[in-house]
Parts: C-alpha cells; sequence; structure tokens
C-alpha cells in the first residue's frame, strides 16, 4: 500500500508557559487566604469561591503539565509524541467545572435551608483580594486562550472565578448595608449554574476531538466536491478529517486515479489536491493512498 503523507504549512501561536505558573501562584495564595477567610466570617460564597480557586490550583498545573509534554518530540513508541495531550487537559479541567459546579448547587441549596450569620466586612476585603488576583492571571492567559483549548480550559477557570469574586463582593455589601443573609446562597447557586454551562460546552468540545469526530466547520462533501474538480481525480473516498491537536487539522483517505500514473505524476496531483485543502479548508497534514481500478468500497465514508 503506498501513502503520501505531508505537513502542510502550520502557523503555531507560542504559548509562555511562564504565565502558568505565575497563575499557579497567585490562585494558591488566593486560595489560602479565602479558606481562612470563608471559616472566619462563616460565608459559604466565600468559601465556595475559595474552592473553585483550588480547582484553578489544580487545573492550571494540569495544563501546565500538558504544555509541556505537548513540545516533547515524538519517538518510535510515541510516533505523535504527547501532542494530544492539551486536549486530555481540557477535558480534565471542563469535568472538574462541572463537578465543582454541582457540588456548589447542593450546598446553596442546603444554605437557603440552613441560613447562617455572616460577617460581611472579612468578605468583602477577600473578595476584592480575588478580583485583583483573578483579574491578572486572566489578562496573562487571554491571549493564548484564544489559540489552544487547554489554555482556554485554564482561562475559564480563572474568568469564571472573577466573576465569582465580583458576585460575592456584590453580596457582602449588599450583606453589609441591608442585611441581605440570604443573598449569599442566591449568589453560590447563579456561580454555579454558570460554571455549569461553560464548563459543559468545553467539554463537549474537548470530547469530540478526542473522539476524532470531523470538526463541526469541515463539511465532507465540500472537500469531495472540490477535489473532483482537479484533473486527474475519479473518486476521492474512504476519507477521514480528525484534530491531532488545535493547530493539526488532518485528511486521511483512499484517492481513485482517472489514468495509470507513475508516482512523479501523483506527487504533482497530490500537491494540487494538498493546496486545494489547505487553501480552502485549512487542513495541514494529508495522507493519500492512491489507487487505479481497484475493487473496493467508493464510499465517502467507510467504516475501516
Amino acid at each position: 500500500m503506498s501513502r503520501h503523507h505531508h505537513n502542510h504549512r502550520i502557523h503555531k501561536h507560542e504559548i509562555e508557559g511562564k504565565n502558568l505558573l505565575f497563575s499557579i501562584l497567585l490562585n494558591t495564595l488566593i486560595t489560602i487566604a479565602q479558606v481562612v477567610g470563608g471559616i472566619i466570617s462563616g460565608s459559604l460564597a466565600l468559601l465556595s469561591d475559595a474552592l473553585h480557586n483550588f480547582s484553578d490550583v489544580l487545573s492550571l498545573l494540569i495544563s501546565y503539565v500538558a504544555h509541556k509534554l505537548s513540545r516533547k518530540k515524538a519517538t518510535i513508541s510515541q510516533t505523535f509524541g504527547l501532542k494530544r495531550s492539551e486536549l486530555v487537559a481540557a477535558f480534565v479541567n471542563s469535568l472538574t467545572l462541572v463537578i465543582v459546579a454541582f457540588y456548589l448547587i447542593y450546598e446553596a441549596i442546603t444554605r437557603f435551608f440552613d441560613p447562617v450569620i455572616i460577617k460581611p466586612g472579612l468578605v468583602i476585603w477577600f473578595s476584592i483580594l480575588g478580583i485583583v488576583a483573578n483579574g491578572l492571571s486572566v489578562l496573562l492567559l487571554k491571549k493564548d486562550a484564544n489559540h489552544n483549548l487547554n489554555m482556554k480550559s485554564a482561562y475559564l477557570h480563572l474568568l469564571t472565578d472573577m466573576m465569582a469574586s465580583v458576585a460575592v463582593l456584590v453580596g457582602g455589601l449588599m450583606m453589609h448595608y441591608f442585611e441581605m443573609y440570604w443573598v449569599d446562597a442566591v449568589l453560590t447557586l447563579i456561580i454555579a449554574i454558570y460554571l455549569v454551562v461553560v464548563g459543559v460546552d468545553l467539554l463537549i468540545k474537548s470530547t469530540k476531538m478526542l473522539m476524532l469526530f470531523t470538526p463541526e466547520f469541515i463539511d465532507i462533501k465540500a472537500i469531495v466536491r472540490e477535489v473532483h474538480k482537479i484533473e486527474g481525480v475519479n473518486k476521492l473516498h474512504h476519507i477521514h478529517v480528525w484534530h491531532l491537536n488545535e493547530e493539526e487539522l488532518h485528511l486521511e483517505a483512499h484517492l481513485d486515479c482517472t489514468h495509470d500514473i507513475t508516482l512523479s505524476q501523483f506527487n504533482l496531483l497530490l500537491q494540487d489536491i494538498e493546496d486545494v485543502l489547505y487553501d480552502k479548508f485549512g487542513i495541514n497534514h494529508v495522507n493519500i493512498q492512491p489507487e487505479f481500478k481497484k475493487e473496493d468500497p467508493k464510499d465517502f465514508i467507510v467504516q475501516d
């Protein structure tokens, strides 16, 4: 079986690992401070914020390790290297977001039936601390989050935690000036519901990539139509399109040629196909098996 593998142009965005390390340090300090403040003040919202911060620390550590692993070079036993480790990290982080969110929902509902008098002064000051520290971390990771699902998962942890701190601050002020202690549980519930929404969305995206689903923006039939316009192509079939990671979009397929051409002629034909796939669909890794009047299924999608 003759195959050709082509590594087309890949524009990589360099991820700043040191930004993750700084965010890990900040969130560790916030977590310790908010646990102490939550216990002293009796604020569930502040403790829930601390719990979320702790999950941030874990998620950032996972993201950092995955970032380092993904840069390892391929070996004989790991022919793709560890490039998919960042997808695994995004999956784990999004799953923890959802788990933490459901725990907070449970705690918030419990607090409704068992209200606690809270010391709002501490809540206010510790929530301000959380806003400043998380806001700085969000700014550090914002650029990387636009280019990498792993970094986006870490960024979302920090962004939602900053929003949670804002909500806790509002709650602290309402408790201080209006003695509305029930708002602590309400804000916790709102924070948790938002976490479920963003966590599930990221969980679905990372799962689809790990399961090698065809990306949503890829139309297999459109690919076939464009490739079939190229002279020398009879039928493109047995097609698979998937993300190895966010930078590498792969296509694997069989190509039935119109003529019994030489390998050098096939190289020219393949170059035309690669250019079309990259320019029109952003596919930068192409693996084509050439055929001529071979007896096999010719459907676009065939279960191998």
